[in-house]
């Protein structure tokens, strides 16, 4: 290889100014000629730049003076030069085998900001990237190498796959609208609707000019609202497909989103069916009118109407190019309609002013100006029949996925056809009310005479139609829908523009329908319709969508009676709009950083004005419609708040959460505890969650809705597994918590012994008040088989936790706790998910020594031992030994029957040995299980201290069923139980008289759990009760479903850890499951209020 030092320079590219150039074997000078452009890495890293465009293909920036002396992090990261076999030689870095990039002129895998780096894998434009992550750049240089950019060889996921191979799909040809023809375009058509043309002369006959201006500005106020918030959430990061569902949903979780988007898709289907009867209706009318009837109306409607939702559906179906292009032609139509009636209104015809039309005059005004209402009509009740004439604000949101900037053309076209419709709706309601007299006969002789007293504006205008007051007039605003038609300066076009208000609104709600359902169905949220989560073409087009809406429209315009369903579709579209308002109102009261909408032109308090506005809407337009719209609602919402869709979005909802969480959590901190609201607080150390469900399940029973529950995970490794395998094996471990339904959190640790994790867990585990105060353990059965150095740790963790003033539980079951060996015990990973083979797991609750406890001690576990929670693939039959043990892990998640809880309250500890079995005692599953209660006292005063505890017992209001006084308790054990303890004593005495003293006091420095004859000597009272509470509790409680007793203490320092160890052994040994308790002797009871 030459001894040139390697050569960067600047590429022939206008793309970017950095940039890494091949360095070749030969000259620099030649290096151009030799070597094409370098391709991109293929793997996770991409060259990442500055973009400057205004350099040009010759452009040249040369190297910088640090590229050629000495780079700094050539000494550091050692770099060296390898050959890709193709005349070229890279930059590499030893340890991963990345090309270098180039960054602020320096050789460095570390990346510049870019926008790629923060896509999400599914994101529709450009590819996925992943920055060098903090391993790559922060571990040591014996790490294995990444190959190919993708790390210890992964390959690619199917979602990225999918997401590079969408991307190639957008790229070559997906069709995007802008603004105009996008949203604009499509909320006009879908404002503009047939309310225009045949109920506005109407609503101005009946309110008045004033009132009408009121009601458009009344509901143009909603809409507005509703269009601030909209534009709001849009703007707040990337908008996919899905419209209203994706902008509710990914504001405010997968329960609003989830229930608004069934019913906001629902409706858009339904709707289809009542755009397109008020189209076949209108049809109808004209055929009734040259007497061309097909059938009779009602059938006519049907036909006609099943003929134009076919016809739809073909366009939708042929793509949104088409469905564009349709849209447009419509709108051409329409506002040739529109433009029409202006026309007409300044061009007053003789012929017109029998039926009411006199052109514009100032008497009309002044006479339309007030409201006369008629008919019991309401200023509400008119408010309610426009109100929906201004809905169809959402038409561009709800096909976001086809847009090319949605963040920015969803605010501008959606205020702006907002601004457009509201003033048309005004200008129009003007104008009919300045040249339209409410009542007209229609006939040329109703001119005025002089023997009648006329004072309104038709006779100043030399008509009298005074006769309408008696009613049966069919012209006038009043009285004539089709007024329009009457004014306008070619009235067939009135009519074309009907059908392209009815057409347009049909086609939008067709496409809206199916792509709202297509975006909910991709979410999963409801089981069953993944179905319709599949799309078509290049634009991704939900075909199955539209065919269920074509089913869903076609049925209800078979109907052809939807005057009862009419209601209900306007309050959907309604609800929509209140939980978009709700979504910044409370998208802004949570505070998250995560909102920051870059459309700054709104308000939290107008936000919640406005969905408050639209419930009052609701109820206004019809009460009865109003419930059951938000019945459904409810119902949908507790349904998927019941499954808990697995899916994160980062809601507000969730951030809303977090700040009252936190809130709480420090006004607790600032108030002292009081033993009125003592609760047992309970740092499970259980090693996986699954793998000991006995010990979890019984902790929960008392915790659950009560107190905090931890499982504490002491985890001993020799070389610490890197954080994506930590990160997995966290979400397993909460996941089957959450599968199990136990409400408790998972905490591991690193540490190189049980107790150094125990006692980093005793120390920094919980937050302010919600701190654990009881350690909850399983016994170890298997002690004596084990190196007698993790007896040690055992009992000091005990030790510990009394000295951070912990309570301490010990459950014991005669068949054991830990299950992780039996194969096929609710694995939390996969085979291909095993942890690196360096890991030792420490399982702190035991079971006995056929249960394959060996992994609570370090110098039992093999750096080749599986992990708990991976899966064995076996086909032998389980032991007798291990059914019994799986029996026993499930025997707290059953009901448990009529039975006794036998408490043992052998010394006052505080209450906590008599609190737990209450809590007990108040769940269902234990509910039909009575406490008995056993206590020690004296033969000549056993009845007094039965009642001295009854009274003690009433007044802490816990019930029991009856009290023991054990006279006995002081008698000597039997002799062959008193041999039993000396033989398993046997192998821990150091057994000093029998050496010199400077060997004994040697081994007993080395082996400190060895137990002296002098310790034997001075606990022998001790160790006798024990022995004889063993009996009594067999003889006593042998039968009970739970056995509650008080935790005999050992003076640390005193009393070694293998006599500690005998004495639990020997109290606990061939009873029914057994919890040890020790409170940390503060009060947890009190009579007082």
């Amino acid at each position: 290889m030459s001894e040139r030092k390697p050569s960067l320079r600047a590429g022939g590219s206008a793309q970017s100014r950095f940039q890494v150039d091949v360095v070749t074997e030969g000259s620099s000078a030649a290096a151009p000629a030799q070597a094409p452009a370098p391709e991109e890495s293929k793997g996770r890293f991409k060259v990442v730049g500055f973009m400057d465009p205004g350099l040009g293909p010759a452009a040249d920036i040369g190297p910088p003076p640090d590229v050629f002396h000495e780079p700094d992090t050539a000494k550091s990261d050692s770099v060296s030069l390898h050959s890709t076999g193709t005349g070229q030689t890279h930059i590499s870095d030893s340890h991963s085998n990345t090309y270098y990039m180039r960054t602020f002129g320096h050789n460095t895998i570390d990346a510049v900001p870019n926008i790629e780096f923060y896509r999400q894998t599914a994101a529709p434009f450009g590819e996925k990237l992943t920055r060098p992550s903090l391993s790559e750049l922060h571990d040591e240089l014996d790490k294995e190498p990444f190959e190919d950019g993708l790390v210890n060889g992964e390959e690619p996921s199917a979602a990225e796959e999918a997401a590079a191979l969408m991307a190639k799909e957008a790229k070559g040809g997906a069709v995007k609208f802008g603004w105009v023809k996008g949203v604009l375009v499509r909320c006009m058509l879908n404002i503009w609707g047939v309310m225009l043309f045949i109920r506005m002369s109407w609503i101005v006959g009946q309110a008045g000019i004033g009132l009408t201006i009121a009601i458009i500005l009344m509901a143009t106020l909603v809409t507005t609202i509703t269009g601030l918030s909209t534009s709001a959430i849009a703007t707040n990061g990337f908008v996919r497909g899905g419209g209203a569902y994706y902008l509710i949903s990914r504001s405010l979780g997968p329960e609003f989103g989830g229930s608004i988007g069934l019913i906001f898709a629902f409706a858009n289907a339904v709707a289809v069916a009542m755009y397109v009867v008020g189209f076949a209706e209108t049809v109808v009318e004209m055929l009734s009118d040259v007497d061309a009837l097909m059938t009779d109306e009602l059938n006519d409607i049907r036909i006609v109407g099943t003929l134009t939702v076919i016809l739809l559906l073909g366009i939708s179906v042929a793509g949104m190019e088409w469905e564009a292009k349709a849209q447009i032609v419509l709108l051409v139509i329409l506002l040739a309609a529109i433009a029409n009636y202006f026309l007409g209104t300044f061009i007053p015809v003789d012929n017109k002013e029998p039926k009411g039309f006199f052109g514009y005059h100032t008497a009309i005004l002044f006479e339309n100006f007030g409201p006369d209402f008629r008919e019991e009509e309401t200023f509400f009740s008119v408010f309610a029949i426009f109100f929906p004439a201004a809905t169809g604000i959402l038409a561009g949101a709800n096909i976001s996925g086809d847009l090319a900037d949605p963040q920015s053309a969803i605010p501008i076209g959606t205020l702006l056809a907002i601004l457009v419709t509201g003033l048309t709706y005004v200008a129009v309601a003007v104008s009919a009310g300045s040249c339209i007299v409410r009542d007209a006969t229609g006939d040329h002789n109703d001119t005025v005479s002089d023997t009648v007293n006329c004072t309104d504006a038709a006779c100043t205008l030399g008509y009298d139609f005074s006769i309408c007051k008696e009613g049966g007039c069919q012209y006038g605003l009043m009285n004539d829908f089709q007024v329009m038609s009457l004014v306008s300066y070619f009235g067939p076009l009135i009519t074309a523009g009907i059908f392209s208000a009815t057409l347009s609104s049909a086609l939008a709600s067709l496409v809206s329908a199916p792509k709202v359902f297509q975006a909910l169905c991709k979410d999963n949220i409801y089981p069953g319709l993944g179905i319709f989560a599949k799309g078509y073409g290049k634009n991704n087009e939900p075909l199955r969508g539209y065919v269920l809406t074509f089913c869903i429209g076609l049925a209800f315009i078979l109907i052809a009676e939807l005057n009862i369903i009419a209601p209900i579709i306007s309050n959907f579209f309604l609800a929509s709009y209140a939980l978009i308002n709700f979504s910044v109102f409370h998208a802004s009261l949570a505070n998250s950083p995560g909102w920051r909408p870059s459309f700054k032109y709104y308000n939290m308090w107008v936000s919640l004005a406005g969905a408050v506005l639209c419930c009052v809407v609701m109820f206004v337009i019809n009460w009865w419609a109003a419930l059951v719209t938000l019945l459904i609602i409810l119902a949908l919402y507790i349904y998927v708040g019941y499954k808990k869709p697995d899916v994160n979005w980062g809601s507000s909802t969730q951030a809303l959460i977090y700040n009252q969480a936190l809130t709480h959590c420090l006004n607790l901190s600032s108030v002292e505890d009081h033993v009125k609201n003592f609760r047992p607080q309970c740092l499970v150390l259980a090693g996986y969650p699954n793998s000991r469900p006995a010990l979890l399940q019984l902790v929960h029973s008392f915790t659950k809705n009560v107190s905090l529950m931890v499982c504490g995970h002491v985890r001993t490794v020799s070389r610490r597994p890197n954080f994506k395998d930590l990160s997995q094996d966290y979400v397993r471990c909460r996941r089957w918590l959450i599968k199990k339904r136990i409400k408790a959190f998972y905490s591991p640790v690193f540490a190189d012994n049980l107790r150094h994790g125990a006692q980093l867990l005793l120390q920094a585990v919980g937050l302010g008040r919600l701190k654990p105060n009881t350690l909850v353990m399983g016994f170890k059965n298997n002690w004596s088989d084990g190196n007698m150095r993790d007896v040690e740790n055992y009992i000091n963790t005990i030790h510990d936790a009394f000295d951070l003033q912990f309570g301490v539980v010990i459950l014991r079951l005669m068949d054991g706790l830990d299950i992780s060996h039996i194969p096929g015990q609710d694995e939390l990973l996969s085979p291909s998910e095993k942890p690196p083979k360096e890991s030792k797991d420490v399982l702190i609750s035991v079971g006995p020594a056929k249960d394959s406890d060996s992994d609570s001690c370090p110098s039992k576990t093999h750096s080749n031992q599986s992990s708990p929670l991976i899966i064995r693939e076996t086909k032998s039959p389980l032991s007798l030994t291990d059914q019994r043990l799986l029996e026993s892990s499930q025997m707290f998640k059953k009901k448990q029957g009529k039975g006794t809880i036998d408490v043992w309250w052998l010394f006052d500890d505080g209450g906590l040995t008599l609190l737990i079995p209450y809590l007990l005692t108040n769940r269902s599953k234990w509910g039909d299980c009575r406490i008995r209660v056993f206590i020690g006292g004296k033969i000549n005063r056993i009845d007094h201290d039965r009642r001295a505890m009854a009274t003690l017992l009433s007044r802490f209001r816990i019930d029991f069923s009856d009290i023991n006084v054990l006279g006995d308790i002081n008698v000597k054990p039997k002799k062959h139980n008193k041999l039993s303890f000396k033989e398993l004593i046997e192998p821990y005495r150091l057994k000093e008289d029998d050496m010199e003293q400077e060997a004994a006091e040697r081994l007993k420095a080395q082996e400190p759990w060895r137990i002296t004859d002098n310790e034997l000597e001075l606990y022998k009272a001790k160790t006798n009760r024990q022995i004889r509470l063993n009996e009594l509790l067999k003889e006593h409680s042998s039968s009970a479903k739970l056995i509650v007793v008080s935790m005999p203490l050992a003076r640390k320092g005193t009393v070694s850890s293998a006599l500690y160890m005998c004495w639990l052994e020997t109290l606990s040994k061939d009873l029914p499951p057994l919890l040890l308790v020790r409170g940390n002797h503060q009060s947890v009871l009190t009579f007082y209020s």
